[in-house]
């Protein structure tokens, strides 16, 4: 499978996933694909979670940035336990500051500043706690 990035941008993306979980039991994921075969990426992204086996994480405290590149679509979607967790506008503030990089063609720094806030918020949500956490997901850039 094709992909956008270079094998330094996949390595600093895993490296900022790995930074954003290492105080949480939270899970971070990004998939990329060259063009969303569906009219709504979040409708994707949505498919894609349930793909990864996202919603079989033990706190249901997934996260997923879906990416396509060719189509320049994107979303995040949280699973049950973060979505009720965080403010009702956290997302949207999210995804316009992940956007915000992407306006100016900064995909991978955009990403990275999404994982960040993510992380921030499921430390403060879903501490990590080292008698029963683990890593449930992968940690690489999925493609599709």
């Amino acid at each position: 499978m094709k992909t956008p990035l270079t094998p330094a941008q996949d390595a600093a993306l895993v490296a900022a996933i790995r930074a954003a979980e290492v105080l949480t039991s939270g899970e971070i994921r990004v998939h990329l694909e060259e063009t969303c075969p569906t009219p709504e990426p979040l409708d994707r992204a949505a498919q894609v979670f349930g793909e990864l086996n996202m919603h079989r994480t033990s706190q249901r405290n997934g996260v997923l940035f879906y990416m396509a590149w060719s189509s320049r679509q994107f979303a995040v979607v949280g699973d049950a336990a973060i979505n009720a967790a965080v403010p009702d506008d956290f997302w949207e503030l999210t995804k316009e500051a992940v956007l915000h990089h992407f306006r100016a063609e900064n995909y991978v720094a955009g990403l990275e500043a999404g994982v960040k806030l993510v992380g921030e918020q499921l430390r403060r949500f879903f501490p990590y706690d080292a008698t029963t956490d683990q890593n449930e997901l992968d940690d690489s850039i999925s493609l599709g």
